[in-house]
């Protein structure tokens, strides 16, 4: 299994990343993805994965949330970033109607911009949906075609959603959302819909710990010691063994990001 959305440089990290990257390694995960979110934890996600090398690797981008602190959509410092070797995909980026937190034309010209440079250099992307599906394919669809690959990380939509996604030859990041018996009911249903060469699998710590994880841990960070629980969960829901979800999407993973 890889990781393929932790986002390591969060404070909640600050005392145990050591550990954290020692617990994950020990339950058989193989490599983390580290998530840039804006210019500052980009740079902090590219240098993290300095330290722990072939096994951390980072992405660079702009999370919607961040894309009103974006002025010069050349991406100059994301670009300088793309080309070291730890940075192995264009993200997080994409639309975020949910929270608003940039204002909406902000967030699809800062998405576009991360596209083009995307296509420009060859990368994969790393994208986030929230409450905007329809703008956010309209604005991929044209570029798609010359992205080598890209991924709906957190995927949380309908079914129509997911045909939507897969339509587009989009790969679908699946988190612990699916461990939640109140909000996860439908994702449950959907995911043997995703072909297994489209799927991957992701913690998005310390965000989304898994609720149905027993016993129950003490704290509520999430981290990549339970992407082995993710995953036997979505073996279950896909009627597929464990085995089989964690070695294909490992394979998916691997030959997504070129690692």
């Amino acid at each position: 299994m890889i990781d393929i959305g932790i986002n390591l440089t969060n404070n909640r990290f600050d005392k145990d990343r050591a550990d954290v990257i020692a617990r994950a390694q020990a339950v058989g995960v193989k490599g983390l993805i580290i998530t840039g979110t804006s210019l500052e934890e980009s740079i902090a996600a590219q240098q993290l994965a300095q330290q722990w090398p072939d096994y951390c690797y980072s992405t660079a981008g702009v999370h919607p949330h961040d894309a009103i602190s974006v002025t010069d959509f050349a991406l100059p410092q994301i670009r300088a970033l793309a080309q070291l070797p730890q940075v192995v995909a264009i993200g997080e980026c994409g639309l975020d109607f949910n929270r608003d937190f940039s204002p909406r034309p902000q967030q699809e010209a800062v998405f576009e911009a991360q596209l083009a440079l995307a296509a420009e250099l060859n990368l994969p992307v790393f994208m986030h949906c929230r409450d905007a599906h329809e703008r956010f394919l309209a604005i991929l669809k044209p570029w798609r075609n010359k992205l080598p690959a890209a991924v709906v990380h957190c995927f949380t939509g309908s079914l129509q959603e997911l045909h939507d996604c897969l339509a587009l030859d989009l790969h679908i990041g699946i988190t612990g959302w699916i461990c939640d018996e109140r909000r996860g009911t439908e994702l449950r249903q959907i995911v043997k819909e995703i072909p297994s060469q489209r799927l991957m699998i992701e913690t998005d710590g310390p965000y989304l710990l898994p609720r149905d994880y027993r016993p129950k841990p003490k704290s509520s960070r999430n981290e990549p010691v339970y992407l082995p629980h993710i995953a036997a969960v979505i073996a279950e829901c896909r009627g597929e063994s464990a085995v089989q979800v964690v070695n294909n999407s490992y394979q998916v993973s691997q030959a997504f990001f070129a690692i």
